[in-house]
Formats: C-alpha cells, structure tokens, sequence
C-alpha cells in the first residue's frame, strides 16, 4: 500500500525544505543538520504537470535483485519484500516465540503513523511516517465522516540504530495540507522505501519522492503532481528500484502513468502513458528475463512489462479484478499476479518466456485461480508453494506453484491480514492487524510452530535479517531476536 505516493494519500512539494532531528533521542552526529536548520531552496522538478541460503546470498542479490549496491557483507533488506524481492530472507534466523516479556531486544515508540514497511541497511533502520500537526487548520471538511480530515500532516523520514533502536536522525522531508483523504484504515505513509546501499529513496506519493544519504543528507526531490484516487482511498504503491534507475507507478482515476527516474539525480529517463488504467495500489516489480530487464506493472485493466531502458511495452494481459494490490511475483520465468477484491478474486501464473505483445488467449497463462485470493497482502512463493490470505480475512491458502493445485486453506485465528507473509530458515512469518503472530511451517499442509502476542497492531510486512525479525506497528517499532529469555 502507500500515500500521497505513499500509499494512501497527501499533497504537493514545497520548494523549501527543513529538516528535524532529535539528538537528546539518539545520536545525531555533529555534522547533520541540527533540528529546524533549513538545508536550502530547491527547486523541483516536474516533468508533466521469494531457497537460497547463506552461501549464495551475495550472489542472489546481484542477479536477482540486481538494485543493491556492493554493501561490503552488511545487513540488508532494501525493499519492502526483502533482499530478494520475494519475502524471503536467505541467510536470516529470527526467533520462532516472542512476546512483550520475550525475545525483544527493544521496542521504541513512532513518530506519527504509517502502514509502510521499513527497510534495513548496515545498522540502520528507515522508517517512514505521516505526522498530523493537530492544531493546523484543515484545507477542507472531510468528504465522509469515515475519512480523516485534511488536517496539515509532517512527513517523516527516520533512521533507527538496529541495535538499540535509539534515533539516528529523523528528517521532515516536507509539511502540508493532504489534497485528499485516505480509507480509514490506511494512513498518509504507506509507500515503503528502497535503499540501493548508498541512498534511501522514500516515496510520499502526491507529497513528493525524495532521496536521501543514508546519514540523511537530501540529494534530490521531485513532485509528480496530486493523484485523485477511486472513492478517495489514498495511495498504495512504492518505488521500485533497478541500477541507477528508480520506477513510480501513478495509476489514479487521472491520466495514469508509470515513470523511470534516474536514480543519482531525480530526473525522468522515460515516462508512459496508461490510457484506461484507474487507480491500482500496486508496487512495481523489475526482473531480468531472457537478457533483458523488464519493469513489470499489475493493474485491473492489462499488467504490462516494459524494457526498463526506454519503457518500450514488451508484453500486456489482462484478468486481474478492480483495485490491484499485490505486487507481481517471479520465479524462473514465471509470473504470478494475484488481485482480490470480493467481486473479482483472481490470480494468474504466467510464463514469460517468449512473451511479445497481447498475451490474451495465449498459452503464456499456464493457470487461474478465481477465489480465496488476497486483496492487500503480497503472496509467499517460497519452497514451491504459494502462501496468500482470502481477501483481508485470516484464512490461509497454499496452493502447488507449477500447477495451482490447492494444497490446503484453513483459517488461522489472526485476525483480518494487511501483512504480507514472509519466510526465512524453513519458516513462514505472518502477522495479523490485532498484534497476533504465527509462524509456520511450509508444506503441503498447515502447521502450526508457534502463535505469539504483541501489544501492538501490524499492517506493515516483517523484516527479516540475520537472527532479527523487525515489526513496524501502528505505534511502535520492535526487533525480536534471541535474548536468553526463552
């Protein structure tokens, strides 16, 4: 999910910038900026208006992710869906139990709120956030009691120490008023961000795209403009990075659109139209296929691929319902593309190889699936398996990945789902929006290893690195690891 590009939500990019941080919190070093020092006038730029283990991670993360820079053997989960864009952490081990009084190295409060999931480089933690400034004057009333009032929000960017979860620095990438609401279970932070290693690229959709040093220096910002999204639910895709090159998906109720940015300086390498495309709350996924890296693009109308160097649309299909929100899955040359609103339940095995033009029809679709599909959470393609939630329900599916043949669907008592899972030491981690979590083994039936309890609520994605399991809550932030308590 995002908002104003982050996944549900905010408004435009002011040209002036001023940066917070909170030194008596962490330890903010001398040469960052010291709290409300403004950095200086920029203006902006606006162009039109999921086996492998430890022995290979270094080596996966090259050709498969292929967006991570040479970190030098650091701790990395540098995309929502981890380090092989998949959940899968290939060299991690958390804990199987936790609990408030269990397997908790800290828990640290959050600034404001946000439904993004955090990203890890070195020994830092990025966090993203929506601050409300409660006592500014609101733009607007809010269109349905429902929904927020557009009350003038501060957007957060902050770095979190791993060990200790002390603030390294905090900085207000900008200040304003939402243009428009968001779903009431969403937030005006829900894009995640992505780091390459060396920047931090964080997305406030309609707030404007910025890219930071990993010391939180800006290097670059850029507004694409006010996204107006179906029934005012807000925004819900992140960036997607590949090289040098930073991808925005823009499906909204306007002129759609999908955009590369140059990475090191914020300029536009390529846009293309997407006549007919309304709002999707999917992230774009960038794999090498066939010697050519494709940025492949999920939408209720026809998902697309695209050469990444000129955009040139390779391949389209259609099937997927209204409101698309996972994020596409690849494999071996295989596609999987998974939508779930009620009416339209739908997922999709596709096979890429050889794939040009309209693929409609074709034998490029090996399988279908028309029910018990998720809606908000990204499925699990882990062991050669799929692992998705009905809808937003916690009802759990398994189901062959070669064939879409069901393997199991039971209900686990988790609550309704927002997270996606994800997996790592022949476990699967899934988290629910009332605190509760499970983890399971993978398998052709459901197992059961352990149910755990946070005082918090999780729509945010695990992150999984080394031995530490990082949760991003409505209100908190934990890392779970092994203590001695257990």
């Amino acid at each position: 999910m995002a908002l104003r590009h982050a996944a549900h939500l905010a408004g435009g990019a002011p040209h002036l910038l001023v940066l917070g941080s909170r030194p008596t919190r962490g330890r903010e070093r001398s040469r960052s900026l010291a709290r409300g020092r403004t950095i200086g006038v920029m203006t902006s730029s606006r162009s039109s208006p999921a086996l492998l283990r430890a022995g290979a991670a270094a080596l996966v993360l090259a050709l498969a992710a292929g967006s991570v820079a040479d970190t030098e053997g650091r701790a990395e989960w540098p995309w929502w869906r981890g380090p092989l864009g998949n959940g899968v952490s290939p060299d991690g081990d958390p804990p199987v139990r936790w609990s408030e009084k269990q397997n908790v190295r800290f828990k640290v409060a959050i600034d404001g709120e946000g439904l993004a999931t955090p990203v890890v480089s070195g020994n830092l933690i990025y966090v993203l956030s929506a601050d409300s400034m409660g006592g500014a004057r609101t733009a607007s009333p809010a269109p349905k009691p429902s929904e927020p009032r557009l009350v003038r929000q501060r957007f957060l960017v902050t770095a979190y120490d791993r060990r200790d979860g002390s603030v390294e620095w905090q900085r207000v990438a900008v200040e304003r008023v939402p243009h428009e609401g968001h779903h009431e279970e969403s937030s005006w932070a829900t894009a995640s961000p992505v780091t390459d290693g060396e920047r931090l690229y964080a997305h406030f959709g309609s707030a404007g795209t910025f890219a930071y040093t990993l010391a939180g220096e800006l290097v670059w910002k850029i507004d694409l403009g006010d996204m107006t999204t179906r029934l005012g639910y807000g925004e819900g895709s992140s960036p997607a990075l590949w090289g040098d090159t930073l991808v925005v998906n823009w499906d909204h109720e306007g002129d759609s659109f999908v955009v590369a940015l140059d990475r090191r300086t914020g300029e536009e390498r390529w846009r293309k139209q997407r006549p007919g495309e309304l709002t999707s709350w999917s992230t774009p996924l960038i794999r090498e296929h066939e010697d050519r890296v494709q940025v492949i693009v999920a939408a209720g109308g026809r998902t697309r691929g695209y050469d990444i160097r000129n955009g040139e649309e390779l391949w389209s299909l259609s099937g997927l319902g209204m409101n698309a929100i996972p994020t596409p899955i690849y494999d071996a040359g295989i596609l999987y593309l998974a939508s779930g609103k009620r009416d339209s339940p739908r997922m999709l095995a596709v096979d890429l190889r050889g794939a040009r033009g309209d693929l409609d029809g074709s034998r490029a679709v090996r399988w279908t699936l028309d029910r018990d599909t998720p809606y908000v959470s990204t499925p699990l393609l882990y062991r050669g398996q799929l692992y998705f939630f009905k809808h937003v329900l916690g009802i759990m599916t398994s189901v062959d990945a070669a064939t879409g043949a069901l393997r199991f669907s039971e209900r686990l008592s988790t609550g309704n789902v927002f997270a996606s899972p994800a997996a790592a030491a022949g476990r699967i981690y899934v988290l629910g929006r009332d605190g509760k979590a499970f983890v399971l083994a993978p398998g052709p039936r459901l197992q059961v290893l352990a149910e755990n309890q946070l005082d918090d609520g999780f729509d945010a994605s695990p992150v999984i690195v080394g031995g530490d399991l990082y949760l991003r809550g409505r209100r908190f932030l934990y890392a779970v690891a092994r203590t001695g308590d257990d």
